[in-house]
């Protein structure tokens, strides 16, 4: 078998999301797509195996001794540790969007966005630094770039002057048994008080990106006569605190829920219940719960920025952030929800875990075959 090192020391487990979700996906379809072709070897923080214990399942997985939440040392592990137990192997995959500079070679890059040259004022100055410094060069390393989106390849080529034939498209992966045992909707609407006849869904942290407040202007004007509530799952971004006073100005404490992180089941189910996910971020890579939402059958309504066109396709909306259009598509999709659930689950079909399995086989055979 063909040896594969994959650099996943930068998934802090429960702090940076879907770019996590996204390797996990793909890791695990990988051995579903190609049975024995690779060996894949995965370095991960502390305690990685049990926050993802079903990949732990169809790769050798080795832990560090730290949970890597201290950027500096885990770049200075990176550079060492992983260096020294990735030499030899056939191709080394860092996921985090850059290269360690003393990392063996040949090199496949994921990078998940170019957020940052598109909204710096949501970096830090550290981050935003490191960013500007590292991920050029880091690109410049790579035999390969890969990517989740054709818009984040666009990008990487426009900005960063990366050759279009370098880049790999490795779509976004959903589990076949997504929604298996799945809360129910009826513990969910106890749990979170939930009473309306309609409910919204957006999973997000309340970074400002996402515009969680565009949805609350939602609320307040032109859905303010339809018995609906919003719930906004996600961790606290940097937007929380804005995001409390504007539903405390607006005076809409009874109709939005902000309930934190939800596992998976709770996840499932909240998609599951809701009249549509309505996610008005302006800037994805990918926008996973959007295709996680086709597949559980909840129609869905977008913002058409960035890569969410590309993914909605025609299987839901893909709209302009004007309230009154968000309007008449959420009583759209609730007149006609068995049209919208058909589109959307066949939507669904084309971001298998097993298709994105063989995107990655196919961009690590690249690789093997000296073909850039």
């Amino acid at each position: 078998m063909t040896r594969i090192a994959v650099n996943m020391l930068w998934c802090v487990s429960g702090a940076v999301g879907g770019s996590e979700q996204y390797l996990v996906r793909q890791l695990i379809g990988l051995r579903e797509a190609t049975n024995d072709e690779f060996d894949v070897d995965v370095f991960a923080p502390h305690g990685f195996s049990r926050a993802q214990p079903e990949l732990a399942g169809v790769v050798t997985l080795h832990e560090s001794s730290s949970t890597e939440r201290v950027r500096p040392l885990r770049v200075l592990r990176e550079a060492t540790w992983f260096t020294s137990r990735a030499s030899g192997a056939s191709v080394v995959h860092h996921g985090g969007g850059t290269v360690p500079p003393r990392s063996p070679s040949p090199v496949v890059l994921t990078v998940h966005d170019l957020q940052y040259l598109v909204y710096p004022q949501y970096f830090s100055r550290t981050k935003l630094r490191y960013l500007t410094n590292r991920l050029p060069a880091s690109v410049r390393r790579a035999e390969r770039v890969v990517v989740p989106s054709d818009y984040v390849k666009s990008t990487v080529v426009d900005r960063l002057g990366v050759s279009e034939e370098a880049v790999s498209v490795v779509r976004h992966g959903i589990e076949p048994n997504l929604g298996v045992g799945r809360t129910a909707e009826r513990d969910l609407r106890d749990r979170f008080g939930i009473r309306a006849k309609h409910v919204v869904s957006y999973p997000a942290v309340t970074h400002p990106h996402k515009n969680h407040r565009f949805l609350l202007d939602l609320l307040a004007g032109p859905l303010r006569d339809l018995d609906v509530q919003l719930v906004c799952a996600g961790g606290e971004g940097r937007a929380h605190r804005f995001l409390e006073r504007s539903i405390a100005t607006l005076g809409l404490g009874d109709r939005v829920k902000l309930v934190g992180r939800l596992g998976d089941r709770d996840r499932d189910g909240l998609l599951a219940m809701s009249a549509a996910l309505m996610f008005p971020s302006s800037y994805e890579g990918f926008g996973a719960p959007v295709i996680e939402a086709m597949a559980l059958g909840t129609p869905v309504i977008a913002s058409n920025c960035t890569a969410l066109p590309g993914v909605v396709a025609d299987a839901g909306y893909s709209l302009p952030l004007d309230a009154d259009l968000w309007s008449q598509a959420l009583r759209d999709v609730i007149a006609r929800r068995d049209e919208w659930r058909t589109l959307g689950l066949a939507r669904a079909t084309v971001f298998r875990t097993l298709d994105s399995g063989h995107d990655l086989a196919a961009a690590y055979r690249r690789v093997l075959g000296g073909s850039r």
